[in-house]
């Protein structure tokens, strides 16, 4: 049965709770560990030799003790990654956490190699060197960022050839450790306050040559999906031309050197200078082609006789149309002429044959006058009974008469009238 928890008016001494915490400690037993050697005390004189194992992935240490006897069949120096064989100690009196080491080996530079290559084919399966999320550096840059060792060889190469090529080009050095066991959180940071910097518009990573151990933080997960988050461009720039740490296929550039890095990350102005002025050529050349061949083209239009000479088509024309104007004039004055004349004709023969020109020989047209006054032409003695009134047009005027009696074509009693 489980003791009762501690209460306020039950609570534990101290020795019972770091004596309760020593015994879950001691129940881990004996451990593989992984990681980086640093801060090593090896006093002469003395039994027990005291480092520190730290995660290199993670702000996270222990330490560590071991005999001095260890240390000298197996030297170390900080920085070396170790797998060492030890049991987790808790010290009840210092209320300290340490491991005790039995066994330490350095790991080698094939297991190192075989890690790296695991690590290659994690990161090629999730995409991470995949050319696609690759983005391609600013041509001109307002800030580099670059991160690289205090007063390198590495700084200093790419700082002077960047200002070679562009003497106006403007710098954020981040110095930080390069290798060893503080190399990747303080890459990290540097790199995590440069893509915060609106005015860093590319970040240079840059470390001179080195072993495959000095190039180890370039390898790590950490870094390597931290530059594979970061929004700003990046370029790699570390070691020589053989050296192909794993950040080279997560950055967005891979630069041979840091050299290389210098004149990879601004245009030269001297080439830039030459290409413009080149480009300027090309321009002039180009627009007085145009001009040439736009003159000889307006030669040639100026050159045709409606353009050489304009006023004479124009007044060739003019002529043309008094010509014709004159023309229709004396057809349509011909044409009216003639009907006029036509008109006359006509205009006589319907005058001869009309009934004034009748009246006037001394004939008369006789109406009947109906009852309600309408006048029509009589045309038969049998339409003028005795009694009707008659309306007799002569050649000036009318007569009006009354019928008094009938006389026949034959001889017979015919009409008489008396007005």
């Amino acid at each position: 049965m489980s003791e009762p928890s501690t209460t306020p008016e039950r609570p534990w001494p101290v020795r019972t709770v770091a004596r309760k915490i020593a015994d879950w400690i001691n129940r881990l037993g004996d451990i593989w560990v992984e990681g980086q050697v640093t801060q090593i005390s090896n006093r002469p004189g003395t039994g027990t030799a005291f480092l520190t194992l730290r995660d290199p992935a993670a702000d996270v240490s222990m330490t560590v003790t071991c005999t001095t006897a260890l240390l000298r069949e197996q030297p170390l120096t900080d920085g070396t990654r170790v797998i060492l064989h030890a049991r987790p100690a808790f010290f009840i009196g210092r209320g300290t956490l340490s491991l005790r080491a039995d066994e330490i080996r350095a790991v080698g530079i094939g297991e190192l190699l075989a890690r790296i290559e695991r690590l290659r084919k994690l990161l090629a399966a999730e995409g991470l060197f995949d050319p696609r999320r690759k983005r391609r550096p600013p041509f001109l840059p307002n800030t580099i960022g670059l991160i690289t060792g205090r007063a390198s060889a590495a700084e200093k190469d790419v700082l002077t050839n960047a200002r070679a090529r562009w003497p106006a080009v403007r710098f954020r050095v981040e110095n930080v450790a390069v290798q060893g066991a503080l190399a990747v959180p303080q890459i990290v940071d540097a790199l995590s306050a440069l893509d915060r910097d609106g005015n860093v518009e590319v970040i240079v990573i840059a470390r001179g040559g080195g072993s495959v151990e000095d190039l180890l933080p370039f390898n790590d997960e950490t870094l390597l999906r931290a530059v594979a988050d970061c929004r700003t461009p990046v370029l790699s720039a570390i070691g020589h031309e053989q050296d192909t740490p794993l950040l080279d296929h997560v950055a967005d550039v891979r630069c041979s050197t840091p050299t290389d890095a210098g004149k990879r990350v601004v245009p030269d102005i001297a080439e830039e200078s030459t290409r413009v002025n080149q480009l300027r050529d090309r321009a002039r050349r180009a627009l007085h082609g145009w001009v040439d061949r736009e003159r000889r083209l307006l030669d040639a239009l100026c050159s045709r006789p409606v353009l050489s000479d304009p006023l004479t088509p124009l007044e060739q024309r003019g002529a043309q149309v008094s010509s014709l104007v004159d023309r229709a004039r004396r057809a349509v004055a011909s044409r009216v002429a003639t009907e006029r004349s036509a008109l006359d004709h006509t205009r006589a023969r319907l005058t001869t044959l009309g009934p004034a020109a009748t009246l006037a020989r001394g004939y008369a047209v006789v109406q009947r006058v109906d009852q309600d006054g309408t006048p029509r032409v009589l045309r038969s003695t049998e339409e003028a009974s005795e009694g009707t009134r008659l309306r007799v047009r002569v050649s000036d005027g009318s007569v009006h008469a009354t019928v008094s009696g009938v006389t026949s074509a034959t001889g017979g009693s015919g009409a008489e009238t008396g007005t």
